[in-house]
């Protein structure tokens, strides 16, 4: 998907940065993203696109950390958890400048529950 509108990009680049956002606030991570998208999809619809994106990554990344962290036990959790958290950093900032430039990027690795 492409699109032109500054607001738009805007707004998709935010969203995708709120991902970020529990590094100051626990638990903003979650919560400021999927509000983003719920208060700016029907104003600007190709944010919706993005707020499915970033929410089905949020859902697999925390599927992704429960499994990793039960193969801690076995050591091989604990650098699949590192790189998850590398990833968690990565993927955001790529959303948010493929947004910036009005592009919809499709985060690696993600389960799609909504579509």
């Amino acid at each position: 998907m492409h699109y032109s509108d500054s607001e738009t990009r805007q707004w998709a680049t935010f969203l995708h940065l709120s991902l970020l956002a529990g590094v100051l606030v626990p638990g903003a991570g979650f919560v400021l993203p999927i509000i983003l998208w719920q208060v700016k999809k029907n104003e600007l619809p190709s944010i919706d696109a993005h707020g499915k994106m970033v929410t089905n990554w949020l859902i697999s990344a925390v599927i992704y950390g429960a499994v990793f962290g039960l193969l801690s036990f076995l050591l091989i959790g604990l650098p699949l958890l590192g790189i998850l958290g590398i990833v968690s950093i990565v993927f955001p900032i790529i959303g948010a400048v493929k947004a910036n430039e009005g592009t919809l990027w499709s985060y690696p690795l993600t389960i799609r529950f909504l579509s």
